[in-house]
Protein backbone atom coordinates (compact mmCIF):
# COMPACT_ATOMS: atom_id res chain seq x y z
CA UNK A 1 0.00 0.00 0.00
CA UNK A 2 1.54 3.37 -0.90
CA UNK A 3 2.16 5.59 1.71
CA UNK A 4 -0.14 8.52 2.01
CA UNK A 5 1.13 12.04 0.88
CA UNK A 6 0.96 14.84 4.01
CA UNK A 7 -2.27 16.25 3.85
CA UNK A 8 -0.92 20.11 4.17
CA UNK A 9 0.44 18.76 0.52
CA UNK A 10 -2.09 17.43 -0.40
CA UNK A 11 -4.63 20.46 -0.59
CA UNK A 12 -1.11 22.76 -1.50
CA UNK A 13 -1.83 24.73 1.92
CA UNK A 14 1.20 25.73 4.06
CA UNK A 15 0.98 24.45 7.91
CA UNK A 16 0.05 27.79 9.01
CA UNK A 17 -2.93 28.13 6.62
CA UNK A 18 -5.93 29.46 8.10
CA UNK A 19 -9.33 27.48 8.05
CA UNK A 20 -10.84 29.74 5.48
CA UNK A 21 -7.74 28.81 3.42
CA UNK A 22 -8.21 25.11 3.73
CA UNK A 23 -11.77 25.68 2.63
CA UNK A 24 -10.42 27.42 -0.77
CA UNK A 25 -8.36 25.25 -1.29
CA UNK A 26 -10.57 22.20 -0.87
CA UNK A 27 -13.31 23.83 -3.44
CA UNK A 28 -10.84 24.39 -6.11
CA UNK A 29 -9.49 21.10 -6.28
CA UNK A 30 -13.04 19.54 -6.00
CA UNK A 31 -14.08 20.94 -8.66
CA UNK A 32 -11.30 20.21 -10.39
CA UNK A 33 -10.99 16.56 -9.75
CA UNK A 34 -14.68 15.49 -9.30
CA UNK A 35 -15.25 12.74 -11.60
CA UNK A 36 -18.36 14.08 -12.90
CA UNK A 37 -17.21 16.73 -14.17
CA UNK A 38 -12.91 16.49 -14.40
CA UNK A 39 -11.27 16.69 -17.64
CA UNK A 40 -8.85 14.51 -16.58
CA UNK A 41 -8.69 10.54 -16.21
CA UNK A 42 -11.37 9.45 -14.34
CA UNK A 43 -9.35 7.26 -12.50
CA UNK A 44 -6.56 9.37 -11.47
CA UNK A 45 -9.26 12.19 -10.58
CA UNK A 46 -11.50 9.85 -8.30
CA UNK A 47 -8.04 9.10 -6.49
CA UNK A 48 -7.09 12.64 -6.04
CA UNK A 49 -10.99 13.48 -5.06
CA UNK A 50 -10.96 10.78 -2.42
CA UNK A 51 -7.41 12.25 -1.08
CA UNK A 52 -8.17 15.81 -1.46
CA UNK A 53 -11.39 14.96 0.73
CA UNK A 54 -9.99 12.87 3.59
CA UNK A 55 -7.14 15.71 3.81
CA UNK A 56 -9.90 18.47 3.85
CA UNK A 57 -11.78 16.28 6.69
CA UNK A 58 -8.99 16.11 8.82
CA UNK A 59 -7.55 19.83 8.70
CA UNK A 60 -10.90 21.59 8.79
CA UNK A 61 -11.83 20.20 12.07
CA UNK A 62 -9.17 21.27 14.65
CA UNK A 63 -8.87 18.77 17.24
CA UNK A 64 -8.14 15.80 14.41
CA UNK A 65 -5.81 18.90 12.96
CA UNK A 66 -3.86 18.98 16.22
CA UNK A 67 -3.61 15.14 16.40
CA UNK A 68 -2.06 15.24 12.86
CA UNK A 69 0.27 18.07 13.69
CA UNK A 70 1.51 15.81 16.46
CA UNK A 71 1.74 12.72 15.44
CA UNK A 72 0.95 12.35 11.24
CA UNK A 73 -0.93 10.04 9.94
CA UNK A 74 0.09 7.50 13.32
CA UNK A 75 -2.13 10.03 15.30
CA UNK A 76 -5.58 9.45 13.20
CA UNK A 77 -5.20 5.55 12.48
CA UNK A 78 -8.85 4.16 12.15
CA UNK A 79 -10.52 7.21 11.56
CA UNK A 80 -11.26 6.74 8.14
CA UNK A 81 -11.94 3.14 7.99
CA UNK A 82 -15.42 2.82 9.65
CA UNK A 83 -18.14 5.40 9.01
CA UNK A 84 -15.99 8.10 8.25
CA UNK A 85 -14.89 9.16 4.80
CA UNK A 86 -16.32 6.36 1.54
CA UNK A 87 -15.93 7.10 -1.74
CA UNK A 88 -19.44 5.48 -2.21
CA UNK A 89 -20.93 9.29 -0.66
CA UNK A 90 -19.11 10.98 -3.21
CA UNK A 91 -20.34 9.46 -6.52
CA UNK A 92 -23.44 10.68 -7.43
CA UNK A 93 -23.69 13.48 -9.88
CA UNK A 94 -26.05 15.63 -7.16
CA UNK A 95 -23.25 15.81 -5.25
CA UNK A 96 -21.89 18.56 -7.21
CA UNK A 97 -24.02 20.45 -5.26
CA UNK A 98 -21.80 19.87 -2.44
CA UNK A 99 -18.79 21.23 -4.18
CA UNK A 100 -20.06 23.95 -6.59
CA UNK A 101 -23.32 25.54 -4.50
CA UNK A 102 -25.76 26.87 -6.03
CA UNK A 103 -23.14 27.61 -8.63
CA UNK A 104 -23.63 24.17 -10.36
CA UNK A 105 -26.76 25.04 -11.41
CA UNK A 106 -27.85 21.37 -11.21
CA UNK A 107 -31.15 21.91 -9.86
CA UNK A 108 -31.50 21.60 -6.16
CA UNK A 109 -32.04 24.44 -3.87
CA UNK A 110 -29.59 25.85 -0.94
CA UNK A 111 -25.67 25.40 -0.83
CA UNK A 112 -25.35 21.99 0.47
CA UNK A 113 -21.74 22.10 0.41
CA UNK A 114 -21.92 24.63 3.25
CA UNK A 115 -25.01 22.16 4.68
CA UNK A 116 -22.66 19.05 5.02
CA UNK A 117 -19.21 20.47 5.63
CA UNK A 118 -20.82 23.07 8.43
CA UNK A 119 -19.88 26.46 6.68
CA UNK A 120 -21.58 29.37 7.27
CA UNK A 121 -23.13 27.62 10.71
CA UNK A 122 -26.27 26.63 8.88
CA UNK A 123 -28.16 23.73 10.07
CA UNK A 124 -29.21 20.76 8.31
CA UNK A 125 -32.78 20.54 9.99
CA UNK A 126 -36.21 21.55 7.64
CA UNK A 127 -36.30 21.19 3.75
CA UNK A 128 -34.69 23.06 1.20
CA UNK A 129 -36.46 24.92 -1.44
CA UNK A 130 -35.77 23.60 -4.69
CA UNK A 131 -33.38 25.49 -6.93
CA UNK A 132 -34.24 28.63 -8.87
CA UNK A 133 -34.24 28.59 -12.48
CA UNK A 134 -33.75 31.25 -15.19
CA UNK A 135 -35.36 31.20 -18.93
CA UNK A 136 -33.86 34.04 -21.60
CA UNK A 137 -36.73 34.75 -24.03
CA UNK A 138 -36.50 37.60 -27.36
CA UNK A 139 -39.62 39.36 -28.43
CA UNK A 140 -39.90 42.15 -30.97
CA UNK A 141 -40.88 45.48 -30.12
CA UNK A 142 -44.29 44.71 -31.60
CA UNK A 143 -44.79 42.00 -29.37
CA UNK A 144 -43.87 44.10 -26.47
CA UNK A 145 -46.04 46.70 -27.12
CA UNK A 146 -49.18 44.64 -27.78
CA UNK A 147 -47.95 41.86 -25.17
CA UNK A 148 -49.37 38.11 -25.74
CA UNK A 149 -48.73 35.17 -24.26
CA UNK A 150 -45.56 32.40 -25.29
CA UNK A 151 -45.83 28.81 -24.63
CA UNK A 152 -42.27 27.71 -23.79
CA UNK A 153 -40.57 24.00 -22.63
CA UNK A 154 -38.54 24.02 -19.70
CA UNK A 155 -36.33 21.85 -18.51
CA UNK A 156 -36.59 20.85 -14.87
CA UNK A 157 -35.74 18.48 -11.92
CA UNK A 158 -38.35 16.49 -10.53
CA UNK A 159 -38.97 14.05 -7.94
CA UNK A 160 -37.95 10.54 -9.90
CA UNK A 161 -41.17 8.68 -9.99
CA UNK A 162 -39.64 5.27 -10.39
CA UNK A 163 -37.94 5.38 -6.50
CA UNK A 164 -40.23 8.12 -4.83
CA UNK A 165 -37.41 10.71 -4.70
CA UNK A 166 -35.61 8.18 -2.70
CA UNK A 167 -32.49 7.22 -4.79
CA UNK A 168 -33.45 3.26 -4.20
CA UNK A 169 -34.19 1.07 -6.13
CA UNK A 170 -37.84 0.06 -5.72
CA UNK A 171 -37.65 3.11 -3.13
CA UNK A 172 -36.27 0.79 -0.27
CA UNK A 173 -35.03 2.71 2.16
CA UNK A 174 -33.26 1.91 5.73
CA UNK A 175 -32.52 3.97 8.22
CA UNK A 176 -29.11 5.34 8.63
CA UNK A 177 -27.21 3.03 11.44
CA UNK A 178 -24.83 5.80 12.08
CA UNK A 179 -27.08 8.43 13.36
CA UNK A 180 -30.43 6.42 13.97
CA UNK A 181 -32.00 8.04 11.41
CA UNK A 182 -31.39 11.67 12.53
CA UNK A 183 -29.05 12.78 9.59
CA UNK A 184 -27.08 14.37 12.78
CA UNK A 185 -24.33 12.97 14.76
CA UNK A 186 -22.75 14.14 18.12
CA UNK A 187 -19.11 14.34 18.96
CA UNK A 188 -18.23 14.25 22.74
CA UNK A 189 -14.75 15.72 23.47
CA UNK A 190 -13.25 15.75 26.82
CA UNK A 191 -10.96 18.96 27.58
CA UNK A 192 -9.55 18.91 30.95
CA UNK A 193 -12.79 18.65 33.55
CA UNK A 194 -14.74 20.48 30.67
CA UNK A 195 -17.18 18.24 28.25
CA UNK A 196 -17.37 19.67 24.85
CA UNK A 197 -20.47 18.30 22.13
CA UNK A 198 -20.84 19.44 19.28
CA UNK A 199 -23.54 18.13 16.46
CA UNK A 200 -22.39 17.64 12.59
CA UNK A 201 -24.24 16.52 9.79
CA UNK A 202 -24.47 12.53 9.14
CA UNK A 203 -21.44 11.35 6.73
CA UNK A 204 -22.73 8.21 6.14
CA UNK A 205 -26.09 9.40 5.03
CA UNK A 206 -25.34 12.81 4.02
CA UNK A 207 -27.62 14.26 6.65
CA UNK A 208 -30.81 12.42 5.42
CA UNK A 209 -31.08 9.78 7.87
CA UNK A 210 -31.57 7.09 5.11
CA UNK A 211 -29.07 4.68 3.43
CA UNK A 212 -29.60 2.26 0.50
CA UNK A 213 -28.46 -0.76 -0.56
CA UNK A 214 -29.45 -0.62 -4.46
CA UNK A 215 -29.33 2.85 -6.47
CA UNK A 216 -32.96 3.23 -8.35
CA UNK A 217 -31.49 2.26 -11.85
CA UNK A 218 -33.63 5.42 -13.02
CA UNK A 219 -32.13 8.05 -11.67
CA UNK A 220 -29.07 6.58 -10.96
CA UNK A 221 -29.45 6.90 -7.16
CA UNK A 222 -29.70 11.04 -7.26
CA UNK A 223 -33.74 10.55 -6.35
CA UNK A 224 -34.26 13.48 -9.17
CA UNK A 225 -34.64 13.29 -13.09
CA UNK A 226 -35.02 16.04 -15.82
CA UNK A 227 -38.20 16.75 -17.19
CA UNK A 228 -39.41 19.31 -20.08
CA UNK A 229 -42.92 20.71 -18.91
CA UNK A 230 -44.87 23.19 -21.01
CA UNK A 231 -45.48 26.87 -19.83
CA UNK A 232 -47.85 29.43 -20.70
CA UNK A 233 -46.11 32.80 -20.19
CA UNK A 234 -48.38 35.57 -20.29
CA UNK A 235 -45.89 38.84 -21.11
CA UNK A 236 -47.74 42.39 -20.10
CA UNK A 237 -47.59 44.70 -22.91
CA UNK A 238 -45.35 47.70 -22.30
CA UNK A 239 -42.53 45.12 -20.88
CA UNK A 240 -39.43 46.12 -21.54
CA UNK A 241 -36.01 44.32 -22.21
CA UNK A 242 -34.09 43.13 -19.07
CA UNK A 243 -37.46 42.67 -17.11
CA UNK A 244 -38.45 39.39 -15.10
CA UNK A 245 -41.07 37.09 -14.86
CA UNK A 246 -41.35 35.45 -11.81
CA UNK A 247 -43.49 32.04 -11.74
CA UNK A 248 -43.55 30.81 -7.66
CA UNK A 249 -43.28 26.84 -7.72
CA UNK A 250 -42.02 26.26 -11.49
CA UNK A 251 -38.33 25.05 -10.60
CA UNK A 252 -37.02 22.44 -9.77
CA UNK A 253 -38.08 20.29 -7.29
CA UNK A 254 -37.19 19.78 -3.62
CA UNK A 255 -34.36 17.11 -2.74
CA UNK A 256 -36.02 16.55 0.62
CA UNK A 257 -39.51 17.74 0.57
CA UNK A 258 -39.60 21.25 0.71
CA UNK A 259 -41.34 23.47 -2.07
CA UNK A 260 -40.28 23.71 -5.57
CA UNK A 261 -38.25 26.28 -6.40
CA UNK A 262 -38.95 29.55 -8.77
CA UNK A 263 -38.66 29.99 -12.53
CA UNK A 264 -37.39 33.41 -13.77
CA UNK A 265 -38.03 34.44 -17.53
CA UNK A 266 -35.91 37.27 -18.14
CA UNK A 267 -37.32 39.14 -21.29
CA UNK A 268 -35.05 40.72 -24.02
CA UNK A 269 -36.45 43.18 -26.66
CA UNK A 270 -34.75 43.58 -29.97
CA UNK A 271 -33.51 46.54 -31.37
CA UNK A 272 -36.59 48.21 -34.21
CA UNK A 273 -35.21 48.29 -37.17
CA UNK A 274 -36.48 52.20 -37.17
CA UNK A 275 -37.97 53.23 -33.71
CA UNK A 276 -35.44 53.82 -31.39
CA UNK A 277 -37.08 53.09 -27.74
CA UNK A 278 -36.62 55.69 -24.53
CA UNK A 279 -39.40 53.84 -21.67
CA UNK A 280 -42.39 54.33 -22.82
CA UNK A 281 -41.92 56.56 -25.62
CA UNK A 282 -40.75 55.95 -29.36
CA UNK A 283 -38.31 57.88 -31.28
CA UNK A 284 -38.46 58.08 -35.30
CA UNK A 285 -35.97 59.37 -37.48
CA UNK A 286 -38.26 60.31 -40.78
CA UNK A 287 -36.71 62.10 -44.04
CA UNK A 288 -38.69 64.82 -45.71
CA UNK A 289 -38.28 66.08 -49.11
CA UNK A 290 -36.83 69.50 -49.44
CA UNK A 291 -40.03 71.32 -51.26
CA UNK A 292 -42.44 69.74 -47.70
CA UNK A 293 -40.13 71.44 -45.32
CA UNK A 294 -40.31 74.43 -47.82
CA UNK A 295 -44.06 74.49 -48.70
CA UNK A 296 -45.54 72.47 -45.63
CA UNK A 297 -47.07 68.96 -46.56
CA UNK A 298 -49.02 66.41 -44.58
CA UNK A 299 -46.77 62.69 -44.82
CA UNK A 300 -47.26 59.29 -44.15
CA UNK A 301 -45.79 57.89 -40.84
CA UNK A 302 -45.13 54.25 -39.73
CA UNK A 303 -46.30 53.80 -36.10
CA UNK A 304 -46.47 50.34 -33.97
CA UNK A 305 -50.21 50.02 -34.78
CA UNK A 306 -49.85 50.93 -38.48
CA UNK A 307 -49.40 54.07 -40.68
CA UNK A 308 -50.31 57.92 -39.13
CA UNK A 309 -50.57 61.19 -41.17
CA UNK A 310 -48.24 63.68 -39.63
CA UNK A 311 -48.96 67.93 -41.12
CA UNK A 312 -45.42 69.09 -41.17
CA UNK A 313 -45.69 72.82 -41.53
CA UNK A 314 -44.18 75.18 -43.82
CA UNK A 315 -40.49 76.43 -43.33
CA UNK A 316 -39.59 73.40 -41.30
CA UNK A 317 -36.18 73.11 -40.44
CA UNK A 318 -33.73 69.95 -40.59
CA UNK A 319 -33.46 68.16 -37.10
CA UNK A 320 -37.27 69.72 -36.08
CA UNK A 321 -38.61 66.87 -33.61
CA UNK A 322 -42.57 66.62 -33.56
CA UNK A 323 -44.76 64.92 -31.00
CA UNK A 324 -47.50 61.95 -32.17
CA UNK A 325 -49.34 61.38 -28.29
CA UNK A 326 -50.45 58.77 -27.66
CA UNK A 327 -48.51 56.33 -29.97
CA UNK A 328 -45.90 55.01 -27.77
CA UNK A 329 -46.05 52.12 -25.62
CA UNK A 330 -48.20 51.41 -22.61
CA UNK A 331 -47.26 52.17 -19.06
CA UNK A 332 -46.58 49.33 -17.48
CA UNK A 333 -47.11 50.68 -14.02
CA UNK A 334 -49.93 53.45 -15.17
CA UNK A 335 -52.79 54.11 -17.26
CA UNK A 336 -52.37 55.35 -21.04
CA UNK A 337 -49.31 54.99 -23.24
CA UNK A 338 -46.25 57.23 -24.32
CA UNK A 339 -45.71 59.28 -27.18
CA UNK A 340 -44.07 58.86 -30.52
CA UNK A 341 -41.06 61.73 -31.46
CA UNK A 342 -40.56 62.17 -35.22
CA UNK A 343 -37.03 63.89 -35.75
CA UNK A 344 -37.46 65.07 -39.46
CA UNK A 345 -34.36 64.85 -41.89
CA UNK A 346 -34.43 67.54 -45.02
CA UNK A 347 -33.43 65.78 -47.69
CA UNK A 348 -30.90 67.78 -50.49
CA UNK A 349 -30.71 66.09 -53.69
CA UNK A 350 -27.91 65.07 -55.20
CA UNK A 351 -28.80 65.27 -58.89
CA UNK A 352 -31.11 67.54 -60.26
CA UNK A 353 -32.69 68.02 -63.59
CA UNK A 354 -32.06 71.07 -65.53
CA UNK A 355 -35.53 72.26 -65.10
CA UNK A 356 -35.24 71.96 -61.21
CA UNK A 357 -31.63 73.81 -61.46
CA UNK A 358 -33.59 76.50 -63.43
CA UNK A 359 -36.48 76.56 -60.91
CA UNK A 360 -33.80 76.77 -58.01
CA UNK A 361 -31.82 79.61 -59.56
CA UNK A 362 -35.14 81.63 -60.27
CA UNK A 363 -35.76 81.52 -56.67
CA UNK A 364 -32.38 82.10 -56.00
CA UNK A 365 -32.33 85.31 -57.70
CA UNK A 366 -35.48 86.97 -55.57
CA UNK A 367 -33.84 85.96 -52.35
CA UNK A 368 -31.65 88.54 -50.86
CA UNK A 369 -28.09 87.75 -49.77
CA UNK A 370 -26.97 86.67 -46.66
CA UNK A 371 -23.98 87.37 -43.93
CA UNK A 372 -22.56 84.99 -41.51
CA UNK A 373 -24.68 86.76 -38.61
CA UNK A 374 -28.31 87.15 -40.62
CA UNK A 375 -28.05 83.14 -41.44
CA UNK A 376 -27.49 82.76 -37.54
CA UNK A 377 -30.30 84.57 -36.52
CA UNK A 378 -32.70 82.27 -39.52
CA UNK A 379 -33.82 85.69 -40.95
Amino acid sequence: MAEKRDYYEVLGVPRNASIEDIKTAYRTLARKYHPDVTKEDKAHAEERFKEISEAYEVLVDEERRKLYDQYGHQGLSGQFSNGGFQWSDFTHASDLRDIFGDTGNFGFGGNLFDMFFGFGGKGTKGPHQGQSLRYDIEIGLEEAAKGGRREVSIPRSVSCEACHGTGAKDGKVQTCAACGGKGQVQNVQQRGYSRFVTVSPCSRCRGTGRIFEQRCPKCEGRGMQISHSTLSIDIPAGIDSGMRLRFAGAGDASPDGGRPGDLFVVVHVKEHEHFKRDGADLWLEMPIEYWEAALGAEVEVPTLEGKAMLNVPAGTQDDAVFRMKGNGLPHLEARGKGDQFVRVRIKVPRKLSAEQKALLRKLAEHEPKKGFLDRLKGS
